[in-house]
């Protein structure tokens, strides 16, 4: 299963394009264990859900940095909320039917996202280099 596929057919064109750029901004900071959950069977608010992790507040950061630099040249769309900036344990940057958190190593298996919304489709990218 690719990213674009569920149980409920194919994101938007545009979903897929934020999706995308969020996967690459992660990439290139070198993220780990990131992870696309479809959310659309269970919350009606957004679609999905990004999660990424880095191993220090100073690379959390940089991977939320890169990844609204990435989603505004891809597709001209700034995060609708950004919350976390100052600590860097957890940084979420809400792009309406896309919500992505990034964690530092401790606060990702403390809130474990990806067991709490088990039930959705998950799509694990394998690195983009």
């Amino acid at each position: 299963m690719n990213h674009e596929e569920s149980a409920r057919g194919s994101y938007s064109s545009f979903v897929s394009s934020l999706i995308d750029a969020a996967l690459r901004g992660a990439d290139e900071k070198l993220s780990y264990d990131t992870v696309v959950m479809d959310l659309r069977e269970f919350v009606d608010s957004f679609d999905a859900l990004v999660v990424a992790t880095g191993r220090t507040d100073r690379q959390v950061r940089a991977i939320a940095e890169e990844i609204e630099r990435l989603v505004d040249l891809s597709l001209g769309v700034k995060p609708q909320h950004v919350e976390g900036w100052v600590a860097g344990e957890w940084i979420a940057l809400d792009y309406g039917d896309v919500i992505v958190h990034v964690f530092d190593e401790e606060t990702h298996d403390y809130y474990d996202l990806e067991h709490l919304w088990s039930a959705a489709p998950a799509y694990r990218p394998e690195r983009l280099r």
